[in-house]
């Protein structure tokens, strides 16, 4: 097939990319940017290469067995108490996770607006979160994914715009290739690495693929069509990091992302604000449309009810999700705290799912000729050994701030 046709067969791929690429990657970006220069861009590497195998995994297990990740779990276990641990586990930690995360999107989204407009984000946040529901409510599955390549095409030029025109240093950015764990970085690189490879974006991405693909000869699409959008997720989250070790210098901490737009300033003048707002906006929207997207995938499938996305079971899922966060937003929740339960739903399920998405990869009788290659095995285990430490480290260092926000939230 002509590279031509391929991208314009490129779709559930976008997909992903606009899920990683939210509010909190754009935040953990420019902080590493602004911190540590160019010399954690090894992060963004090692993330995107992880994110590859995990998703290649999971589309290739949708696109095979026409099964969602959330029904293969449900379907793996015969020990009927072990098949409803599985099944409690998603649906807890994916339900916990993607609600969690859609207040920071919606948040994240609304601040970009504000910044353009003016008109504050506790008015921005519902009205995203409505767009966003009026979308998804069509059950269009073409419509979303147009949506999706069209804003991730907006956030990749608004963001890699700002990195062309700060002139980084080229010499500086092979130096960041090289891996090193300076002092005090080892929480933000398990920061990048955790909201790059996210557990409920293997469950979008199986799904996804069936609403485009059905055949095992459309297995090289599949595969194209992951690495190239994952491969353009890297390069916005590169752009990010970019722009921030230009504009500041090295060492500095800055608070929130609207300070990155102040030091363009006199780089780009009154552009500079309008530049990251646009792309704060379009990764705060295409996560606000992925994760209860993505949510309701993985809780229909592992409850076996029906994943059509004009089903009444499926909608209800996701509105659930979304208004949730539309509802933290519109109070003024603190986005970061809320996340905070998203990051260790995360980082403890991750592992888990990496386990078992490799398990049912080996599975002949589920997959065929199709199952894992040794190498993607090896690749698959290094995966989920990083996972396990970044669960670990997660739990660790955000135990005691876990339980304050949770019971905070519970008014306990």
């Amino acid at each position: 097939m002509a590279i031509t046709d391929r991208l314009r067969s490129v779709g559930p791929g976008a997909l992903v990319a606009a899920a990683f690429i939210g509010p909190g990657t754009v935040t953990t970006a420019s902080v590493i940017g602004a911190e540590y220069a160019y010399v954690l861009l090894w992060t963004i590497v090692f993330s995107i290469l992880a994110t590859m195998v995990l998703q290649e995994m999971s589309a290739r297990l949708g696109l095979i067995t026409q099964q969602g990740l959330g029904e293969a779990l449900r379907k793996q276990f015969d020990n009927p108490v072990l098949s409803a641990f599985a099944v409690g586990l998603v649906v807890t930690a994916i339900g916990i996770g993607t609600a969690a995360f859609q207040t920071g999107n919606i948040t994240g989204g609304a601040a970009g607006l504000t910044t353009i407009t003016g008109v504050g984000e506790n008015i921005w946040g519902p009205v995203i979160g409505l767009v966003a529901g009026a979308l998804l409510f069509t059950g269009n599955y073409k419509l979303i994914e147009r949506v999706f390549i069209g804003l991730v095409v907006v956030m990749g030029l608004a963001f890699i715009v700002n990195a062309i025109v700060v002139q980084p240093d080229i010499g500086a950015l092979s130096v960041g290739l090289v891996p090193t764990v300076p002092d005090g970085s080892a929480l933000l690189i398990a920061g990048l690495i955790g909201t790059t490879v996210v557990g409920y974006n293997l469950f979008l991405h199986a799904s996804t693929v069936q609403e485009k693909w059905n055949d095992p000869e459309d297995l090289k699409d599949v595969q194209y069509d992951t690495i190239l959008l994952v491969a353009v997720g890297g390069l916005i989250t590169t752009a990010i990091v970019v722009t921030a070790a230009a504009v500041f210098p090295e060492g500095t901490s800055i608070a929130d992302v609207g300070e990155m737009a102040d030091q363009l300033e006199p780089v780009m003048g009154g552009f500079a604000l309008t530049f990251f707002a646009i792309g704060l906006f379009a990764a705060g929207f295409t996560s606000a449309m992925s994760a209860p997207l993505a949510g309701a995938y993985a809780t229909a499938g592992a409850l076996g009810w029906d994943r059509d996305l004009k089903s009444t079971r499926f909608r209800a899922i996701w509105i659930t999700i979304l208004g949730v966060g539309i509802i933290f937003s519109g109070m003024g929740f603190n986005p970061v705290e809320v996340i905070l339960l998203a990051q260790v739903a995360n980082g403890l399920l991750l592992p888990i799912l990496a386990i078992f998405l490799i398990y049912a990869m080996n599975n002949e009788a589920l997959l065929g000729e199709h199952t894992n290659s040794p190498i993607q095995n090896l690749l698959g285990g290094i995966v989920t050994l990083v996972a396990i430490m970044i669960g670990v480290l997660t739990l660790n260092d955000n135990l005691p701030a876990f339980i304050d926000v949770l019971t905070g939230l519970l008014g306990l």
